[in-house]
């Protein structure tokens, strides 16, 4: 018995194209819709626009659905460019801790562009943003991580961020550190969980 081809066009579906434009004037109204929907498709699809980074931004400060955020955050990985990047930073300062979580990933996917602003961050004047940005080192493939790290030793004086530049040694740090971590060490030495990182950081260093 010979098969049958399933081609009669009786089971195919003629294919909708898309209702919307997507020229970027257009794309940008879009973002701001009502329908969470109509928000997502339009972040998706300015990803193909460069000069969308600032705009994309934007709209995850105030985005609240999270299908549209993680949309957003996609393009922004995808556009990669100096804007995206700067576009990114302002979230390290928002309250909402999936939106902080979101930057620090995408930012580490681009780490030739944030690597001109990682000392600045470093030396923001609010420690939640410098432990923010330590952890973005964690996760940040960069030739300069150590060297950023040892900066922190040195100079920070907020105790929770220099906690967590140690916490980091455990696993990136080498014989450069060693000094710094003992002065650490020393300058906190009131602080029993900070002497205890700092030796386990000092031993892995050590058996490295």
């Amino acid at each position: 018995m010979a098969l049958r081809k399933v081609t009669d066009g009786a089971t195919l579906h003629a294919v909708q194209p898309r209702q919307q434009s997507r020229l970027l004037p257009d794309l940008l109204v879009q973002l701001s819709a009502p329908q969470a929907e109509q928000r997502r498709w339009a972040a998706r699809d300015l990803a193909a626009h460069p000069d969308a980074a600032p705009a994309l931004g934007a709209q995850l400060m105030i985005e609240r659905d999270s299908a549209v955020r993680e949309a957003l955050f996609t393009s922004l990985n995808t556009l990669a460019n100096a804007t995206a990047a700067q576009a990114l930073l302002p979230l390290l300062r928002s309250d909402d801790a999936q939106l902080r979580n979101g930057a620090i990933e995408t930012l580490a996917s681009m780490p030739h562009l944030v690597a001109p602003c990682m000392e600045q961050l470093l030396r923001d004047p609010d420690p939640d943003v410098r432990i923010l940005s330590v952890n973005l080192l964690g996760e940040l493939r960069h030739k300069q991580v150590p060297q950023w790290l040892l900066l922190v030793l040195e100079q920070e004086q907020e105790l929770n961020v220099v906690a967590s530049a140690v916490d980091l040694l455990v696993e990136l740090g080498d014989r450069q550190h060693m000094p710094a971590l003992q002065k650490v060490r020393e300058r906190f030495a009131d602080d029993a969980y900070l002497s205890f990182a700092v030796d386990m950081a000092l031993q892995h260093i050590g058996a490295a």
